[in-house]
C-alpha cells in the first residue's frame, strides 16, 4: 500500500551555481555546432573553479567551429557573462579559458551514423525514465516546480535591478506536505543566496520572502521558524570562485526532483543522438502526453537501448494505480504514436537545432513550448493520437 500523507522535498539550483555555469557553457556549445550543422556530433564537458573555464571532450562538425578556439573561447565567455558574472574570483573577461575538445572516436561513429540498410544507432547503452503527474499545470512534482520558480524568480529580479544585493549563485529546497496523496503546503522552505558584502542577513531575508510568497500558493508558506535563508550566515564568495563546478552534476534538479527515477545519465553538453538526453526527452513527452489525456495521474515511463542499435530495447509503463488503461497496452500505443529510434525522436521532436542553453538551468521539463522549438517534449500534441491507438 503507497502512503499517503507524508512530507517530500525538491531543491534546485540557480544558473549562477558552479555546475550550471558548466552545464550553461556545455549546452551553448552545442547549439554553436548544431547551428553550423544540424547534424554535428558534441560530447562537451566544462570545468569552472576560480578564474578558469576548462572544455573537454569529442566533436565533429565544421572546421569552421570545431577548429576556432576563439569562437569556442567567446562562445564560453558569452554564457558566463549573460548569466553575470563580473566578480574578482570569476569574471566572464579575465577568467582563462583552456579548450581541449577533440574529434569524436571513430569506433563510436560508426556504431551511432547511418549507412547502407543501418539506421542510426543510440549513442550509447543506458536506461531513460520521464514522468508526469497532475500536481501543477505544468504536470510536474510541486516541489521542484516551486523550488524552480522561486530561483528564477530572484534570477529576473536580479537581472532586471530589483535585487542588485544579490548574486548569481543560489539554491533553493521546498519541503510540501502530501495528504491523501496531494500536497497541501509547505512544511519549510530552504534558500540560499551569493549577496553583496554590504548586505544584512535580515535585508536578504525579506527581499527573498517576497519571492518565495510570490511563488506559493496563498496559504502555503511555511511556519516562519522553518523559513531558512542563508542559514549559515553569509554568502558573499560564490559561483566557481567558491566551489569548483562540473557539467553533469545536477541531474536530479534537471529532472523530477527525486519524485520519479533517473537513469543516471546527464543532457547538457550532449547532441541529440545521445540517447541520454533525447529519449529521456521522449519518455517525458510520452508521460506528460498520458497525464495530459486523462488516461493517469502519474506516470513513469522507461526506455533502454544499445549503443549502435536503433529500436529501444525496452519500453516499461507504471502509471502508479491511478491508470484508466491497461498498462500493458498503454505501452504498446505508445510506440504506434511514436517512433522511438534514436532518428524518431530526433525527427518527431525537431531536436537537431540550437535549442539547449536556455534548458541549462530551472529543469529540463515542466517548460512551456517555444515557437522555435524549444522544449518541444512538453507539447501536448498526441492527446487525441494515443486515445485512437487504445479505442476511447
Amino acid at each position: 500500500m503507497s502512503l499517503k500523507d507524508y512530507l517530500f522535498t525538491s531543491e534546485s539550483v540557480s544558473e549562477g551555481h558552479p555546475d550550471k555555469v558548466c552545464d550553461r557553457i556545455s549546452d551553448a556549445i552545442v547549439d554553436t555546432f548544431l547551428a553550423a550543422d544540424p547534424l554535428a556530433r558534441v560530447a562537451c564537458e566544462t570545468l569552472t573553479t576560480t578564474n578558469l573555464i576548462v572544455l573537454a571532450g569529442e566533436v565533429r562538425g565544421p572546421a569552421h567551429v570545431a577548429e576556432n578556439r576563439d569562437l569556442l573561447e567567446k562562445v564560453a565567455r558569452e554564457a558566463v557573462r549573460d548569466i553575470g558574472y563580473e566578480q574578482d574570483g570569476f569574471h566572464w573577461q579575465n577568467a582563462e579559458v583552456r579548450i581541449h575538445l577533440h574529434a569524436q572516436s571513430v569506433d563510436i561513429a560508426q556504431g551511432v551514423d547511418a549507412a547502407g540498410n543501418k539506421d542510426e544507432g543510440a549513442g550509447d547503452q543506458g536506461i531513460m525514465f520521464g514522468y508526469a503527474c497532475d500536481e501543477t499545470d505544468e504536470l510536474m512534482p510541486a516541489p521542484i516546480a516551486f523550488s524552480h520558480r522561486i530561483l528564477k524568480s530572484l534570477a529576473e529580479a536580479r537581472k532586471g535591478g530589483a535585487a542588485g544585493l544579490l548574486g548569481p549563485d543560489s539554491k533553493s529546497q521546498v519541503t510540501l506536505k502530501y495528504v491523501d496523496g496531494r500536497p497541501v503546503g509547505a512544511t519549510s522552505v530552504v534558500v540560499s543566496t551569493q549577496h553583496a558584502d554590504a548586505a544584512s542577513s535580515e535585508d536578504v531575508r525579506e527581499l527573498v520572502r517576497q519571492h518565495v510568497l510570490g511563488v506559493l500558493p496563498e496559504g502555503w508558506m511555511c511556519p516562519e521558524d522553518e523559513f531558512y535563508v542563508n542559514p549559515t550566515g553569509r554568502f558573499v564568495i560564490g559561483g566557481p570562485d567558491g566551489d569548483c563546478g562540473l557539467t553533469g552534476r545536477k541531474i536530479i534538479v534537471d529532472t523530477y526532483g527525486g519524485a520519479a527515477p533517473h537513469g543516471g545519465g546527464a543532457f547538457s553538453g550532449k547532441d541529440p543522438t545521445k540517447v541520454d538526453r533525447s529519449a529521456a526527452y521522449a519518455a517525458r513527452y510520452l508521460a506528460k502526453n498520458v497525464v495530459a489525456a486523462g488516461l493517469a495521474r502519474k506516470c513513469t515511463i522507461q526506455v533502454s537501448y544499445a549503443i549502435g542499435v536503433s529500436k529501444p530495447l525496452s519500453v516499461y509503463v507504471d502509471t502508479h494505480g491511478t491508470g484508466r488503461v491497461d498498462e500493458s497496452k498503454l505501452a504498446t500505443a505508445l510506440c504506434e504514436v511514436m517512433d522511438l529510434s534514436p532518428r524518431g525522436i530526433r525527427e518527431h521532436l525537431s531536436l537537431s537545432r540550437p535549442i539547449y542553453a536556455r534548458t541549462a538551468a530551472y529543469g529540463h521539463f515542466g517548460r512551456t513550448p517555444e515557437a522555435d522549438g524549444g522544449f518541444s517534449w512538453e507539447r501536448v500534441d498526441l492527446v487525441e493520437n494515443l486515445k485512437s491507438a487504445l479505442g476511447l
